[in-house]
Parts: C-alpha cells; sequence; structure tokens
C-alpha cells in the first residue's frame, strides 16, 4: 500500500501545485513531504481528482455539495455555527460520511490514523463510499438539463423574467 499511497499522493500534489500556479495564489514547499498553499485553490478541482479518496471536512455546505457531487466521501470534524447539523446529517441522515470524534475541538492523530484506514479500508467505508457514488449520481442528475434542480431554477427566472415585464 506505500508506494501506491505515496503515488497518489504525488499526482494530487500535482494537481493542486498547478491549479496554485494557475491561479496566482502562492505556496511553499513543506520539505519533502508536500506544499502549503496560503491562498484560495479551487477545492472542488482537487477533490474530482481521481486520486482523492477521501475528505476530511469542516462540513460547510459548500464543501458538503462540492464532496457529494464529487462523489467524495466525508470525514466530518465540524467546527461551528452549521457545521455539526451538516455534519450529523452527513454521517446519520444521508450516510456519506464518518464522523470524527473530538474532545474540546481536537483531535489525536491516533484517532484520526483510526478513521482515515477505516474509511480507506473498512467496511463502514465501503458502504459510505457506495452510498457517495448513489447521491452523486442524483446529484449529477438533479442539475442536467431536465433535472429537477434544472427545472426548479428555470422556473424561478421564468417568474422573475415574467414580474419585470
Amino acid at each position: 500500500m506505500g508506494k501506491k499511497v505515496r503515488k497518489k499522493v504525488k499526482e494530487v500534489g500535482g494537481a493542486a501545485t498547478k491549479a496554485v500556479a494557475e491561479g496566482g495564489s502562492s505556496w511553499k514547499a513543506v520539505r519533502d513531504r508536500g506544499m502549503l498553499v496560503k491562498e484560495w485553490v479551487d477545492q472542488r478541482e482537487i477533490l474530482e481528482h481521481s486520486s482523492v479518496q477521501g475528505f476530511l471536512s469542516h462540513c460547510g455546505w459548500n464543501s458538503v455539495l462540492e464532496s457529494i457531487c464529487a462523489n467524495v466521501p466525508i470525514l466530518a470534524w465540524p467546527m461551528m455555527a452549521e457545521q455539526p447539523l451538516n455534519a450529523k446529517m452527513v454521517v446519520e441522515e444521508i450516510g456519506i460520511g464518518l464522523r470524527v470524534e473530538t474532545s474540546d475541538g481536537f483531535v489525536s492523530w491516533e484517532h484520526l490514523k483510526k478513521m482515515v484506514k477505516e474509511l480507506m479500508e473498512g467496511e463502514m467505508g465501503k458502504k459510505v463510499r457506495k452510498k457517495v457514488k448513489e447521491v452523486g449520481g442524483a446529484a449529477a442528475k438533479a442539475v442536467a438539463e431536465g433535472g429537477s434542480s434544472w427545472k426548479a431554477l428555470n422556473e424561478l427566472i421564468n417568474e422573475l423574467h415574467e414580474e419585470t415585464v
């Protein structure tokens, strides 16, 4: 598993480096372990990379939607505001993620390692990976031409247009 994981990390790092370079963001190498991005990168583009198999997320709503659309399961680590509610929905209601347990907002590296391993190799991980593909497929249909979200947005546009005429 070690060589494959290193190769995949390099692929994701390469995609992130390219995104940073094209976006004009600044970054710096962190020894031989990767990079630290100091500004914004396109999270959606990174999530859609074929090497990404899980997402450690604070469960902000945009991050949840981007993860679903990319068919990437979530390790939920909510911080504040609506994030705990979103995390509960992700884990308990929709079933597309696993919850990282915290103590005063912190998580031990041992627990994080255990949860990453479970997401990548465990039975619960298999279930959430399967479920996120189902949900992601439904989301893609909804936003495609003729889908429910597409129709609803068109109805809204038509209503707003009628009000202005």
